[in-house]
């Protein structure tokens, strides 16, 4: 049977990339260098070394290096904690947002699990990012909230809920396989969080220890072909690398983009 590449318009469903956070002891020249070597087409550019909030300069220079690398920012990583930040904080964040050309800015849910969070705390953050969505949408940018242990995003359930309280077109919800379930369970989970479903931040550690990228293949094509069921351009990140080690980075690139190329053609 013929072959045919699964497609949003001209372009693939699924894009590789990298989040800079991969590489905090790089600076930005060489981690554009080893992406573009990768063969890797996008990086998230992340607040907490490489494009500080509100160093405009900083922003502007990353995009435009970013840019004349034949690269694409894809978002912009900021560590904004939603309900618990300093009035105006945000605006920093969305300034460097811009002039990087961020199509979106990744947040935190809080500072506390959803089992340690009450209510007070829970509906501080709905607040917050309401209003940070709607600001951000204003210059055609999506808030996407990180999935992560100690946040309100710490399960899929607290995730689902805090979407579903916030209920704004313009927020998302980023997906990572979480470290302590089955292939199973992630499965299910990623499932239910599809309506929300902004980037996906690739990995493979078992037993918390990271492992090259060629020995999860088979499970991540498992949660690829869940996620290819929305029809939509998603971007596929790579984050933790073997011993941070930029070796390791290139052998996961090849592997990752060996995977895409291989989910974005469908019989």
């Amino acid at each position: 049977m013929r072959e045919k590449i699964a497609t949003m318009g001209n372009e693939p469903l699924f894009v590789g990339g990298m989040l800079s956070v991969t590489f905090r002891q790089l600076q930005a020249k060489e981690i554009i260098e080893l992406t573009a070597k990768a063969g890797l087409q996008l990086i998230e550019w992340g607040s907490d070394v490489h494009v500080p909030p509100g160093e405009s300069g900083v922003a502007r220079d990353t995009a435009r290096m970013t840019a004349e690398a034949g690269l694409q920012v894809s978002g912009y990583a900021s560590y904004y904690r939603v309900g618990d930040e300093p009035a105006g904080q945000f605006d920093r964040v969305l300034e460097s947002a811009l002039e990087l050309g961020a199509p979106s800015i990744r947040v935190w849910a809080g500072r506390l699990g959803s089992a340690q969070a009450d209510e007070e705390v829970r509906g501080r953050t709905v607040e917050d990012a309401r209003r940070i969505a709607e600001q951000a949408s204003a210059h055609g940018l999506t808030v996407d909230f990180e999935f992560h242990n100690n946040t309100l995003t710490d399960t899929v359930d607290s995730t689902v809920r805090l979407m579903e309280q916030i209920a704004s077109p313009h927020v998302r919800s980023c997906w990572q396989a979480a470290l302590d379930e089955t292939a199973e369970q992630r499965s299910e989970g990623l499932k239910r969080i599809l309506p929300w479903l902004s980037t996906i931040h690739v990995f493979h550690l078992v037993a918390r220890e990271r492992l090259p990228l060629r020995e999860g293949v088979d499970e991540w094509r498992g949660y690829l072909d869940i996620i290819r069921q929305l029809g939509q351009r998603r971007s596929v990140l790579l984050e933790f690398v073997r011993n941070n080690e930029p070796e390791q980075f290139m052998q996961d690139a090849a592997a990752l983009n060996a995977l895409l190329d291989s989910v974005n053609r469908s019989e």
